[in-house]
């Protein structure tokens, strides 16, 4: 009978419970990262003028400048190290560099959706917003809560527990758990 009643308490034990919450992001510019499509603009200089993805290594490799590193830059840093690559190689005395996010490094939703799989990323975009873009919570799914998985800062993915409303950022993985009963 004990059990009977163990294997009933475990069975109806919440998915996801024992997930740290997702930690609090401050707003701030976006970060490049590995898989993001650039559009870089120099003035005056159609040949330099491309649209660029960042390589694994996380840098974007420019026709006549070469691989430069950008992961973890905003874009207006991205500007700077460009310009500056372009005049060590004294391709231009003041060179003028535009670079703006074509599109950014997808996320991804799995478990109790109608569609998973990757999705597109926006900025802005919540776990709601994730899920609907994948057709949305199926009759089996917790719709309270849901896993984020996130790369760090140091390389190292870390589970967290999110909510509907939670923003997350390019790379995510979103698991959507089973409901029990």
């Amino acid at each position: 009978m004990v059990l009977g009643l163990s294997l009933l308490v475990a069975a109806c034990a919440t998915p996801g419970a024992n997930l740290p919450p997702l930690p609090e992001t401050t707003a701030g510019a976006y970060r490049l990262g590995a898989g993001d499509q650039l559009r870089v603009t120099v003035f005056n200089d159609p040949r330099l003028t491309g649209e660029f993805r960042i390589t694994d290594t996380g840098t974007v490799a420019l026709p006549l400048v070469g691989a430069i590193p950008v992961a973890g830059l905003t874009t207006t840093q991205a500007e700077t190290a460009i310009a500056r690559s372009m005049r060590s190689r004294n391709l231009f005395n003041d060179p003028s560099v535009a670079v703006e996010v074509q599109e950014y490094r997808p996320i991804f939703v799995l478990g109790m959706v109608e569609r998973g799989g990757q999705t597109p990323y926006q900025p802005g975009m919540t776990v709601l917003s994730a899920v609907a873009v994948v057709g949305g919570f199926n009759y089996r799914a917790v719709t309270d809560y849901v896993s984020i998985t996130r790369l760090g800062e140091d390389g190292v993915a870390r589970e967290f527990r999110g909510d509907r409303q939670s923003v997350l950022q390019p790379g995510d993985v979103v698991t959507v758990f089973e409901r029990r009963f």
